[in-house]
């Protein structure tokens, strides 16, 4: 797989795209007809996402938002845009019940325009899908929303414009994958509210753009949300409590085999609340009156399995019980909970686990980043944690996952760009050496100050990922916030970070201290950068010795710290600017 996904990618970074027109008065028109007013990100995704589409180059972005906040709107104004060109738009979805509210929404927002919209899943029968297949294939069907439907081979659309995937992380690679090799110049737009390992790999490394929602609607509160060990009575508390107040709940049981006797075991708590049963194995004709009673108010309590985890938007739904928690993912987690706190009222999310069960580490990590992560924009950072949890995944091949962990993240990119650049029979990138520093100072974090070993080991790793000011300062803070002040070896280890990242672009290679000097060594200094340091900084040295170039720094490291070590690089990288500001200037 990996060679099939370096020939698609060389090959759409090598074919001419589409480039779409600029908005006309139709999309405008279409735009002031949505029934809200926009969020700020949601104007802004829409507008980089219209400027990658009037680009000639095919577009490849993700589109990032928590659940609810109108990743969906900002997709259709994208679709209108495609269609009102001429081409058609596919929208691929995971789940039937998400392909039928998606293809409600799209004839609702579309109806006062002449186009042609169908939808593709065991809910359309299997004349309607006749149909469609026909109008795909002729053209006179503009946007076509299914299931995996819409991948088999006897879809032929008769021009493609616009491939748009929600809920990304619910396909396999070679799924997503099938309708870019088939039109390698189309133009794609991935929705999910917690991108997977993988997807989020590609987007932060550059081989997709991203694009991110986090503004919520108005008037939306974040999910109460708490992580407990299973209660009877606690259960039977929270759902009287919703039911008093005129709501509805989701009780989520995720074994359809046991699933009944769970909903007894609720009728037996709450006898006089009205009961429904959902899950995949049911007939479509029986689940699709399922929920049109839960929408029409008809059901107080919803039991079902993971089920409800795409599409189903009921805003009077503002409670959600889930057993056996800890058995599940942390973007399904997530994608779960996002199913409730979809109106103005407060919603409560209960995260279940067997009483005195001993959990796993993986499942503590996941059920306490649930539990952490309740504030609007938290998709994002579910993703990231995911990743940490679950590694980034491999970007050429079928996983979507993967520890990484034992090799730390940026070797891995390292060797993939080098795996990469063997298959396409480039040279390989020649590798910046990295500056060795070897002072006599104390620079740690000692355990007084970060007494749990993981997060001292995940402030290790993020001061190590130090290589600006901006960078810098966002440790210090968040260094200041979580754990109080910085001790003085902290504060000099964040500067020692920040010191190699910028002699490392100087191409110094080593800093060490021995009896009162320090020694910056570079193969490569020039007699003219020697010079400028001497004048500048009084009281400098330099030697030649051996073939190797470096300045010696007549100084007590212990007593004056690293400000004069920070002068001398500060001063060789202005020269070295001034240089390069002179040659572009000549």
């Amino acid at each position: 797989m990996a060679k099939e996904l370096i020939e698609l990618y060389a090959k759409r970074e090598q074919t001419p795209g589409i480039a779409f027109s600029e908005d006309t008065d139709w999309q405008r028109d279409f735009e002031l007809r949505f029934p809200y007013e926009e969020t700020e990100d949601q104007l802004r995704s829409s507008r980089e996402i219209k400027e990658d589409m009037q680009s000639p180059r095919p577009m490849d972005r993700l589109l990032c938002g928590d659940v609810g906040v109108g990743k969906t709107e900002v997709a259709l104004r994208a679709a209108f845009k495609a269609i009102t060109d001429g081409y058609q738009v596919a929208f691929l979805v995971p789940t039937t019940i998400l392909a039928l509210q998606h293809y409600q929404t799209i004839l609702e927002r579309m109806e006062s325009f002449p186009i042609r919209a169908a939808m593709l899943s065991r809910f359309a029968s299997s004349k309607e899908i006749k149909s469609a297949v026909e109008g795909i294939k002729k053209g006179t069907v503009d946007l076509a929303v299914g299931t995996h439907r819409l991948l088999q081979k006897d879809i032929q659309f008769k021009k493609l414009g616009l491939l748009i995937v929600d809920e990304e992380q619910r396909f396999g690679v070679a799924h997503k994958e099938k309708l870019k090799e088939k039109f390698p110049n189309v133009d794609v737009l991935t929705l999910s509210a917690t991108p997977i390992p993988r997807t989020l790999n590609m987007a932060m490394s550059g081989i997709r753009d991203m694009s991110t929602i986090e503004n919520p609607p108005i008037d939306r509160q974040p999910v109460q949300t708490y992580v407990v060990e299973y209660d009877e009575a606690m259960v039977k508390n929270a759902i009287r409590r919703e039911l008093s107040r005129g709501g509805q709940v989701y009780y989520l049981h995720n074994r359809v085999e046991t699933i009944q006797r769970a909903a007894q075991r609720v009728q037996e708590m709450v006898p006089d609340a009205r009961i429904e049963i959902a899950h995949g194995q049911m007939k479509e004709e029986e689940l699709s009156a399922v929920w049109k009673r839960l929408v029409d108010g008809e059901c107080d309590i919803l039991v079902c399995t993971t089920i409800i985890e795409t599409g189903v938007d009921v805003p009077n739904c503002n409670t959600l019980i889930v057993e056996d928690a800890d058995h599940l993912g942390l973007a399904q987690l997530y994608q779960i909970r996002g199913r409730v706190g979809r109106s103005s009222r407060r919603a409560f999310a209960w995260f279940l686990f067997r009483k005195d069960k001993v959990l796993t580490e993986v499942s503590t990590k996941r059920l306490s980043a649930i539990r952490d992560f309740t504030s609007f924009g938290s998709g994002f950072k579910i993703a990231m944690r995911d990743m940490q949890i679950r590694g980034a995944g491999s970007v050429l091949s079928a996983r979507q996952s993967g520890h990484i962990q034992n090799v730390g993240y940026d070797t891995y990119i390292r060797i993939l760009e080098k795996a990469v650049r063997d298959e396409q029979g480039l040279p390989p990138l020649e590798e910046p050496k990295e500056c060795r520093i070897d002072l006599q100072i104390s620079a740690y974090i000692p355990e007084s100050y970060i007494e749990d070993n993981e997060n001292r080991i995940e402030m290790y790793k993020k001061i190590a990922d130090i290589t600006c000011k901006e960078d810098f300062d966002e440790v210090v803070e968040e260094l200041r916030d979580r754990f109080g002040p910085l001790p003085e070896c902290v504060k000099v280890l964040c500067e020692i970070s920040s010191l190699r990242s910028n002699a490392s672009r100087l191409g110094i290679t080593d800093i060490r201290s021995r009896d009162g000097t320090v020694y910056l060594y570079n193969d490569h200094f020039t007699d003219e950068q020697v010079k400028y340091a001497v004048a500048e900084i009084p009281g400098k040295v330099y030697y030649a010795a051996k073939g190797k170039r470096y300045l010696a720094i007549d100084m007590k490291i212990e007593e004056e710290k690293l400000q004069p070590i920070f002068q001398v690089v500060d001063v060789l990288r202005d020269h070295k600017a001034e240089g390069e500001k002179e040659k572009t200037h000549d």
